[in-house]
């Protein structure tokens, strides 16, 4: 009996497979199975890091604000408290640009809000 040659459906999924994992080390990169495993791997850390990454910048954006606000005596709680009080819609991303870029804009924020209270 003659041996059947395959189709090439299941060579071109792994292959795709293979494209995907081509920067692994190891048997990671070679094997089909551990490649496989990887993908989900990779996958389930990448869906899990894109939550982590928003919770990571918020607490960047916190601690920036707080350094720069400490200078003019007034703690991060109590500025954010007065800004909402205040009804001056800044948000930490905004806020922590302006005390990167312009420390006495942030001073003067907190100031004025302080004269409105």
């Amino acid at each position: 009996m003659t041996r059947i040659r395959r189709g090439y459906i299941a060579r071109r999924r792994r292959t795709k497979v293979r494209l995907f994992a081509s920067s692994f080390r190891g048997a990671h990169s070679r094997l089909t199975r551990t490649i496989t495993q990887q993908k989900i791997r990779a996958f389930a850390s990448a869906h899990r890091d894109r939550d982590r990454k928003k919770r990571d910048f918020r607490r960047l954006w916190i601690t920036r604000i707080n350094a720069v606000i400490r200078g003019s005596r007034v703690s991060y709680s109590r500025f954010i408290h007065d800004l909402y009080k205040g009804q001056l819609l800044l948000n930490r991303k905004i806020l922590a640009q302006i005390a990167i870029l312009n420390r006495n804009c942030l001073y003067t924020i907190s100031h004025e809000i302080i004269k409105i209270k």
